[in-house]
Parts: C-alpha cells; sequence; structure tokens
C-alpha cells in the first residue's frame, strides 16, 4: 500500500497534481448543487472544497499552483469575453445606456463602501489590511475574475509575499449571494411594487415590440404610380427595408429581381418589420387572401446553415442573392432570435438564412453558404488561442501613470478580456472565425474558473482557519454585508423612482451589475417573462469588464 501512500504524499509528481485537481474540483462541484433556501453557491465551492484540502496539507508545489491558477484565469476571462463580445456595443442603446450607467454606479458605491468599511472597521497602518478589504470587495459582489485580476496586480506590487486574500473572498462570499437576494426583495417593498402590475406591464409592452418581428403579406400592385417601376427604384422611393421574395405576373409564378419591372395587377409576396407593413401596403395595394408558397410553381423554401468562414461579415446586399442566384433571403435566424433581412445586415457563421427560390438555386445557395452543421461542432481553437496570445502580450504592455508606484498593466485578466471582446464582435473584418457552440463557450470557461478557484483555494488553505477563527475572518463577513447590500438599495430604487425601469427588469439588472447567476435564477423564477435576463444581458459585459478593471486600478493605485 506504500504506492497509494506515494500518490498522496509525493506533491511533486504528475498523478499527485492530477489527482488533487480532480478530487478538489469534483467534490466542489457535487457540494456546491446542495441548495439551502433553494439557493446554491454552484461551482465556486470548489474554492472551499480547495481550502479544505490545502488546511490539510493535500497540496502541490507553488509554482505549479500559481501556473495552473492563472492560465485558469486566462482561459475563464478569453471565453467570457467572446461570448459578450457580439452584444457589446450594441447594449449602450438608449435603455441600454441607462441600466449600464446605473450599473457603473453600483459599481462604483461597492468601492466606495469598502473605502468606508476600511477607514470605519481597520487599522490603516496595516499594509496588508487593504488589500484584504479588497478580497472581501470581490466576494461580497460574486465575481471571481475580478479576484484573479486583484491577485495578480498584488503580486507586481508585493512579489511573493502578496496576502492571500482569497480567505476574505471566502469569507464574503455566502453571504454576498443572500444580500443581493434579499436586497433585490427588500427594493420591492421599499418602492410598493406589486409583482402582477409589473407582469401586466410586460404583457403590454411585448405587443408594441411584436411590431418589430418580420411580417409577411401577399399584395396586388393598384397604384399606378409603380406601372414600369424597378424593384430597386419602388425600394428605394419607399425607403423602408423589405423583400419581395416572389412575384405573379400574367399568371407566372418567378423570383423577382433589383431590375424587375412591376405592372398594375402584379401579386406578390412581401416579408417586412411588422412596423413597416402598413405603410407598404398603402403604397403598394391591398393584402390578398392567396398564399403563393402552396402554389405548385417548382420554388422552394428552405433554411441555410451558414458555415462557410469566407462568409462571415458579408453583408446580404454583397452577396447580390437576387441578382447572381435568383433567390431571396427573407430572414435571418441568429441565436433563436429572428432577424429582419435587410441588405446591411452582415451574415456571421452560425446564422440561419431563409431562402426562397426554385430548388437548385437553393441548393447552389446552400453549397455556398455551408450548410454543413458538423463545421460547427469543430472548435475553432485557433482563434481561441491567436486571440490569448495578443491578448497575454496587450495586458503587458506597460502604462506609466503619475502617482502609482508601478506602471500599471491591463496583465492576464484585463488583456485578453478586451481582446476577447474585440474579437467576438470585429473579428469577421479580419477573417476571424469566433462561432463557438454555447456548451463549448462553457465548458472551456468552467474548465478554467474550476482550474483558478480549485488552485486559489489550495494557496489559501494552510492559513484560512487562523484568519476566520484568529483574525479578522468575522470582520470580513460584516463589512462584505454592507458592500453587497448598499449600492443595491441606493441604486435599485433610482432606477424604478426616477427612470421607471420595470422591477424584474432591475432584478435582472443587479444580477448582471454582480455577475451573479443565483440572483438572475431567482427572478427568472418569479417571472414568466424574458425581462430579468434582457436586463442580466445588458450591463453584464460592461460590468464585467469594469469589475475586472478596477480591481487592478484600486490595487496598484493605493495598496502599493
Amino acid at each position: 500500500m506504500q504506492w497509494l501512500k506515494d500518490l498522496f504524499t509525493t506533491t511533486d509528481s504528475v498523478a499527485h497534481i492530477a489527482l488533487l485537481y480532480a478530487i478538489v474540483i469534483a467534490a466542489g462541484v457535487y457540494l456546491g448543487k446542495i441548495k439551502i433556501g433553494g439557493i446554491s453557491l454552484g461551482v465556486t465551492f470548489v474554492l472551499f472544497a480547495g481550502i479544505v484540502a490545502g488546511h490539510l496539507g493535500f497540496t502541490a508545489p507553488a509554482p505549479i499552483l500559481t501556473f495552473i491558477q492563472d492560465f485558469g484565469l486566462i482561459l475563464f476571462v478569453f471565453m467570457i469575453g467572446m461570448q459578450v463580445g457580439p452584444g457589446f456595443f450594441e447594449s449602450f442603446g438608449t435603455a441600454g445606456l441607462k441600466l449600464n450607467g446605473l450599473a457603473a454606479t453600483g459599481i462604483l458605491l461597492n468601492i466606495l463602501v469598502m473605502f468606508a468599511c476600511y477607514f470605519i472597521f481597520f487599522d490603516t497602518s496595516n499594509i496588508t489590511n487593504l488589500p484584504m478589504m479588497v478580497g472581501t470587495l470581490y466576494g461580497a459582489v460574486t465575481n471571481t475574475p475580478g479576484l484573479g485580476a486583484a491577485n495578480e496586480a498584488l503580486g507586481s506590487v508585493f512579489g511573493s509575499n502578496a496576502p492571500q486574500i482569497a480567505s476574505a473572498y471566502a469569507c464574503a462570499y455566502p453571504l454576498g449571494v443572500l444580500g443581493i437576494i434579499g436586497a433585490t426583495i427588500l427594493i420591492r417593498y421599499i418602492c410598493n411594487i406589486k409583482l402582477e402590475k409589473e407582469e401586466d406591464n410586460l404583457n403590454a409592452q411585448e405587443g408594441v415590440k411584436a411590431n418589430q418581428k418580420p411580417y409577411k403579406m401577399h399584395l396586388e400592385v393598384t397604384n399606378k404610380y409603380l406601372e414600369g417601376k424597378t424593384l430597386l427604384q419602388v425600394h428605394d422611393f419607399l425607403n423602408r427595408d423589405f423583400v419581395v421574395s416572389r412575384i405573379v405576373h400574367d399568371g407566372e409564378l418567378s423570383i423577382p429581381t433589383s431590375k424587375t419591372v412591376f405592372h398594375i395587377g402584379d401579386q406578390m409576396l412581401i416579408v417586412c418589420a411588422e412596423a413597416d407593413h402598413e405603410a407598404i401596403m398603402a403604397f403598394i395595394g391591398p393584402k390578398l387572401d392567396i398564399d403563393f408558397e402552396q402554389s405548385d410553381q417548382p420554388l422552394v423554401s428552405k433554411r441555410i446553415l451558414i458555415t462557410n468562414p469566407k462568409i462571415n461579415g458579408k453583408s446580404l446586399a454583397s452577396m447580390h442573392f437576387s441578382s447572381m442566384h435568383g433567390v431571396n433571403v427573407t430572414r435571418v435566424t441568429r441565436q433563436g432570435m429572428d432577424i429582419f433581412a435587410s441588405a446591411s445586415l452582415p451574415l456571421q457563421v452560425g446564422d440561419r438564412i431563409m431562402v426562397v427560390g426554385p430548388e437548385d438555386a437553393v441548393d447552389r445557395v446552400a453549397n455556398t453558404m455551408g450548410n454543413s452543421i458538423r463545421r460547427l461542432d469543430t472548435p475553432n481553437i485557433a482563434t481561441i488561442f491567436v486571440g490569448i496570445i495578443i491578448g497575454i502580450i496587450f495586458g503587458s504592455l506597460p502604462i506609466a501613470i503619475p502617482g502609482m508606484p508601478v506602471p500599471m498593466k491591463l496583465g492576464i485578466a484585463g488583456g485578453p478580456l478586451i481582446i476577447a471582446i474585440l474579437i467576438g464582435r470585429y473579428g469577421y473584418k479580419i477573417h476571424l472565425v469566433t462561432y463557438t457552440t454555447t456548451s463549448a463557450n462553457m465548458m472551456l470557461r468552467e474548465i478554467g474558473l474550476v482550474l483558478f478557484l480549485a488552485s486559489v483555494g489550495i494557496k489559501a488553505g494552510a492559513n484560512f482557519f487562523e484568519t476566520v477563527v484568529e483574525g479578522d475572518g468575522l470582520l470580513y463577513v460584516l463589512t462584505g454585508f454592507l458592500i453587497t447590500i448598499i449600492p443595491i438599495l441606493i441604486v435599485g430604487p433610482i432606477a424604478r423612482l426616477k427612470f421607471k425601469f420595470n422591477y424584474f427588469t432591475i432584478m435582472g439588472m443587479i444580477a448582471g451589475t454582480y455577475t451573479d447567476p443565483p440572483a438572475l435564477a431567482y427572478a427568472n423564477s418569479v417571472c414568466s417573462k424574458e425581462a430579468p435576463a434582457v436586463g442580466y444581458s445588458t450591463v453584464y459585459p460592461l460590468s464585467m469588464f469594469l469589475r475586472i478593471f478596477t480591481a487592478q486600478i484600486v490595487v496598484l493605485f493605493f495598496c502599493g
């Protein structure tokens, strides 16, 4: 049995290190699924499993722990950036700008409350107290990437003697999860909100938003002005996006092109935004009760999956579907959502397009687009590692700022995150295929996260219980709770009373500001609509970026 003992005690063997991480991660994931009061800590419990292992002396060499910790962090934040990148800049619409402003205000208030607690409750002459409060801050806001960024920045300031702020993080995290949900519930009573009324308001808003969905109708040309005009001329004059997918002239069904000439009595199938359908109908002619799609003519409608990397980023207009292929694209489906096929819409790998035309022409378009689900099952691994290379180089650039003890660097957390966001949004412009299935993205994210959490926990485990029992552990819990709830109780009522946001949108916004999935899960459980998810996804990209960025700013400016 000596071999078994050696397996658990020979800390520098590959088998021991692999076994250590496997045990810590498996135990943490399974324990994280346990719900108390309907709430679980999820994968973050891996941190606590690592702490126990480190406390028991079940550990690995420090350089190995540091490497796995940093590599896991890079992988985690890069995949987050790839996920949020496509929608990052679009989140700053009219309502999105207000929500992101509120989220940024909440993040600033978290930092201000942290400093207030530091000056009120701690000895400011002790140089380790402020770094520990930074750990408390990120536990209170349940943001693990911020913890990683702060850890890295502390390493550049303190070197190998950097404080183990994961202990403070672990103290504040559990009550942080509960505090976010509890403060969100408290807003309901502060603002006298009735959930049933909020649902009714969402139902009314959905009736308005429905007008933005693609709308299909059959019209007859009765406007004498259109006689002899081409489809392109009519489109330019009307100045509204619409697609004529089929036209009947003198009883013959055909696929129109931009040069197709309109005549009185022509019948056509038009697809447009629902908000535009009445104006288009008033200009062209009345609606018909026929359905060309039931015709015996040899025309087909087919959904085609874009998997050809060469199509990535090309607009519908540049593909010349009508003039070159004799078909029309009537709608685009992206990540489960129907998008109107406007001429300027850039296509992306993973989009599904509805193509209408003769069967042989549609098949030719399918071959051009790729239409191979197997291609999407193959991960674009090169894009990920090219992005990581650029992200690490970018994050290592020193930025000299007056008053800072060392040049600021975005580091291995901030650099890859920013590059991933840019690649996710603009990668198609340099022919990088950024499409990754949701399951593949989540798998890589989770692997990176559990490697990071396990490493941090194991390193912090040796001194964790002394910190909690003999040190300031209970004070970290108290101050963490204040950091959690005070900003929510300020920003939440402002969002409701001043900006009149729906309560469920506010719940999602708060969960996104704190990048906290359990809070989003609670919001979804009390709302039958998608408002919490919309609020969450609107502020999540900017919030994640600010959490990581401000972690390094606070450490480099104030902990040096």
